[in-house]
Formats: structure tokens, C-alpha cells, sequence
């Protein structure tokens, strides 16, 4: 009998093991995009409070890690075509300019300016109620068209990803 409780309370700390090691961490958020055809985005990126309305003026990411854009299509980010595949992202900002950036290198938590591939200018403009913590969300705005919104502060910004 005891030998039974003992394998009983073995499966147990197995089955609580593996639960821990399957659920994402507490600070990942994740916000997903499904084209109409099928084909889906999904963004990973940290949680990150928001201090003050704007971002700071040097190349940008909540957490200070890379957010990571997967995608299972072919996307057009501005006038550039990149294939399906799995891309850190990044903010550029200026204080009034916000430019999106897409870069190839999903290995290290680095910005390498060399591994760009895509430049997308945001639109911005003001919120009524400011946001505590750095919120990314996508909308669906046409069967090709995915909006990616980001809210920091009192600030709304939001760049469109499509497919070709």
C-alpha cells in the first residue's frame, strides 16, 4: 500500500512538472491575426510597464527582448515581400516618428541593424486613458490585412501587415 502511494505521489509531481513546463511564462504576451485565407500571424513579446507617453529614442522593444512575429504566409511589411517564417521585431523612435522594424535574427535578444528586413513608418495619435503597461494587439481589417497596434502611454500607434 505504501509502495502504491508512493508511485501515486510520483505521478502527481510528474504531472504538476510538466504542466509548469508547458505554460508560458507569466510575462508573455501573445496576440494573434488569421487572414482570411487561413494564413495567421502571431506575436510573442514581454510584458512591460509604459513610463510616460512616448517611447525612448533608440531602437525599441518592451522588456528590452525582441518581440517575435511567426508567420505561416507570405507577408507584405510596406513595400517589402518577406516569406513565412519566424522574425524579431522592433520599434524605432524619435518622439514623434515610430517606425516599425522587421529583422531576420530570432537567435539573439541583440539588435544587429544589419539583419533588417523591413522598415514600416506607424501611425500614431492620443488616447484618452493611458496605458500602464505596453499593450500590442493585432486587427483584422480586411480579409489580406492585419493592424498591428501598439499602446504606450497615451499613445496609439499602429502599422499594417498584409499579404501580397
Amino acid at each position: 500500500m505504501t509502495h502504491l502511494r508512493g508511485i501515486a505521489c510520483a505521478g502527481v509531481l510528474v504531472l504538476l512538472a510538466m504542466r509548469g513546463w508547458a505554460q508560458t511564462p507569466a510575462n508573455q504576451q501573445t496576440t494573434v491575426c488569421q487572414f482570411t485565407d487561413g494564413g495567421q500571424l502571431s506575436l510573442r513579446y514581454d510584458a512591460a510597464p509604459a513610463h510616460g507617453n512616448d517611447l525612448p529614442t533608440h531602437m525599441w522593444s518592451p522588456g528590452e527582448a525582441p518581440m517575435y512575429l511567426f508567420s505561416t504566409t507570405a507577408l507584405k511589411v510596406g513595400d517589402t515581400e518577406i516569406p513565412p517564417d519566424a522574425y524579431s521585431l522592433y520599434v524605432s523612435s524619435d518622439k514623434q516618428h515610430w517606425t516599425l522594424v522587421v529583422n531576420k535574427d530570432v537567435s539573439s535578444k541583440k539588435y544587429d541593424a544589419a539583419q533588417d528586413l523591413a522598415r514600416l513608418p506607424m501611425d500614431r495619435g492620443t488616447i484618452d486613458e493611458p496605458a500602464k503597461e505596453v499593450n500590442l494587439a493585432f486587427g483584422h481589417i480586411a480579409p489580406k490585412q492585419c493592424s498591428l497596434r501598439l499602446y504606450y502611454g497615451k499613445i496609439g500607434a499602429w502599422a499594417v501587415l498584409s499579404e501580397p
